[in-house]
């Protein structure tokens, strides 16, 4: 078995530490800078090319077969300092509408169509994130309850469903992935001294979508 992989299944993260060097994080940073903080970037990007081998690389052996299906970029400042309740990401982006059993609520984000697939799909992805800027207990880093990726939670009922689970918060220096189980219960604080904390997040998923629906990117 793959070295952490045992440990993602059973906890649904896994830290792999500094994975990309700074001259990467600095180009990537200067490349995004005027990107506004949550919104999508395209896969195929160039300026992702070498971030996105390495990262590959390392899902590659946690999750045989996937690829990278949805990139998103966040710059949290002071300026711009939200904060993100528990909640349990549950929808993927895909090119256009089709009615298809399984496949509901529909929604369209940035002008994408976002659809809330069947358990078993958002079971085979797993959520990368490269952190470019320090991330210590008052940089806002993400807290996942640990071990509650195995199941779908009604969305009004995600608070409540992580007093069962251990919280773990996800420090991190630049250079380094968290990777999760995609369906995991997280949140994100307001940071308490507030930076920087630029993350560049990108979702994998290791089996196709039925005929008729294509990813965004």
């Amino acid at each position: 078995m793959a070295v952490g992989r045992e440990e993602l299944e059973r906890d649904g993260c896994l830290l792999v530490s500094a994975v990309v060097a700074s001259p990467a994080l600095t180009r990537l940073a200067d490349h995004f800078g005027a990107v506004r903080a949550g919104a999508r970037v395209s896969i195929s990007d160039t300026a992702l090319g070498e971030v996105l081998a390495a990262i590959t690389g390392i899902v590659a052996p946690l999750l045989p077969g996937a690829r990278a299906v949805r990139a998103v970029w966040f710059d949290k400042t002071p300026d711009a300092n939200w904060l993100v309740p528990w909640h349990q990401d549950r929808t993927i982006a895909v090119r256009e509408r089709r009615d298809i059993p399984g496949y509901g609520p529909w929604s369209v984000k940035q002008g994408i169509c976002h659809v809330e697939p069947p358990f078993h799909m958002l079971a085979a992805m797993l959520t990368v994130r490269l952190h470019i800027d320090e991330c210590p207990a008052d940089n806002a880093p993400l807290e996942v309850a640990v071990g509650s990726h195995h199941k779908r939670v009604t969305a009004g009922a995600s608070a409540n469903q992580t007093e069962q689970y251990p919280r773990q918060l996800c420090l991190a220096t630049p250079g380094d992935l968290w990777i999760y189980r995609t369906p995991i219960l997280h949140r994100s604080a307001r940071a308490i001294t507030p930076g920087r904390r630029r993350v560049l997040q990108i979702d994998f998923c290791a089996v196709e979508l039925p005929a008729g629906l294509n990813w965004a990117d």
